[in-house]
């Protein structure tokens, strides 16, 4: 299997990519390929004992950063030319040359990249980020998490039908059930969106289990959970404040007294399940999905262990044949609304 790496993604790039690429390549022995400016990248990686595993470096001399926008990111995005670390490594996915890309980079530099060089599968309109949320007793994907902020019902049903197929094939779930993000539970609440969306999903086909408010999402009711990606990247942000705000007012509590400190020595293998949990590190990226290709975007504060469980959720797709299912999904879907119009 080959991967592609974002060498230059990352808030402190080059380091945790370069660390992830040598560790990675070493746990899976696949070949990792870096993307970025050789020059720099050459002497570093050869510290780091590169020469014993298979990684590549392919030459990139410009970055698309946190503060490209606008029309100045498109063009770096689009340009048939372009020598950004985020185009090189998605025309090597484009060309077969590469069966995976991931970044930590720009959000949507990347989103816009692959976007304008990959192209989505036929009958996608919209390519949705997908997070996988911690919930009791397992994992939620909710999508979208904010390359859409903007959406449609028929969106949303195509973040389901994705959004099914990669719990199933990725995360071996059975079944998933599907769920729209709402403020009640009853099929009339929600917003113009919510309401419109509701029917569709209703006649898909999927495992359609009706509304979830957060509390639902949380206790584990659904496996897939769609949304805005508005809605969803607030969703996002909320939780890991909250995550982190949670696991700040314990460290602090059990070190507050010489009593509390017994208790949390005792309790320290619990604690450290929690922190893992709740961890984005240990989760890595985010597909988008949709695209012609399979494109990871993970967190721009990614270290190398972020950066390997990105490449490591990465392989999982890769093995599970999740771009051809999703494509194969996607054509049964419009053949059904075909049919329904006939009739």
């Amino acid at each position: 299997m080959r991967i592609v790496l974002d060498a230059m993604g990352s808030d402190t790039c080059p380091e945790p990519e370069l660390e992830a690429a040598v560790e990675a390549a070493r746990l899976f022995g696949d070949e990792i390929i870096l993307v970025g400016p050789i020059e720099s990248l050459k002497p570093r990686l050869q510290t780091l004992g590169a020469s014993t595993v298979s990684v590549r470096l392919v030459d990139a001399t410009e970055t698309i950063t946190m503060k490209d926008k606008g029309l100045a990111m498109a063009l770096k995005a689009k340009r048939r030319n372009s020598k950004t670390s985020m185009a090189v490594g998605i025309d090597l996915l484009k060309s077969g040359e590469a069966d995976a890309f991931v970044t930590a980079g720009n959000t949507g530099g990347a989103w816009a990249t692959a976007f304008f060089r990959l192209g989505t599968i036929p009958g996608v309109e919209r390519a949705p980020l997908a997070a996988t949320f911690p919930v009791k007793d397992g994992y939620c994907i909710v999508l979208d998490i904010g390359a859409n902020p903007d959406c449609k019902p028929e969106h949303l049903l195509q973040f389901a039908i994705m959004g099914s197929i990669y719990a199933n094939k990725a995360r071996q779930i059975d079944k998933p059930r599907v769920a729209i993000l709402s403020n009640g539970e009853e099929a009339g609440k929600g917003n113009e969106l919510v309401r419109n969306t509701y029917p569709l999903l209703e006649s898909s086909g999927l495992n359609f289990i009706g509304n979830v408010e957060g509390k639902e999402l949380f206790s584990g009711e659904a496996d897939v959970v769609v949304t805005d990606g508005f809605t969803g990247n607030i969703l996002l942000k909320s939780t890991e404040a909250v995550a982190k705000l949670i696991m700040d007012i314990l460290r602090q509590q059990l070190k507050s007294n010489l009593i509390s400190m017994l208790g949390g020595s005792l309790a320290k293998p619990s604690l450290v399940k929690i922190r893992a949990m709740l961890n984005p590190d240990e989760y890595g990226a985010a597909p988008l999905l949709g695209l012609n290709g399979l494109v990871f975007i993970g967190h721009g504060r990614s270290n190398a262990h972020a950066l390997v469980s990105a490449i490591k959720a990465t392989r999982a797709s890769v093995e599970a044949n999740v771009l051809g299912s999703i494509r194969t999904a996607i054509q049964e879907s419009l053949m059904k609304s075909t049919i329904k119009e006939i009739e």
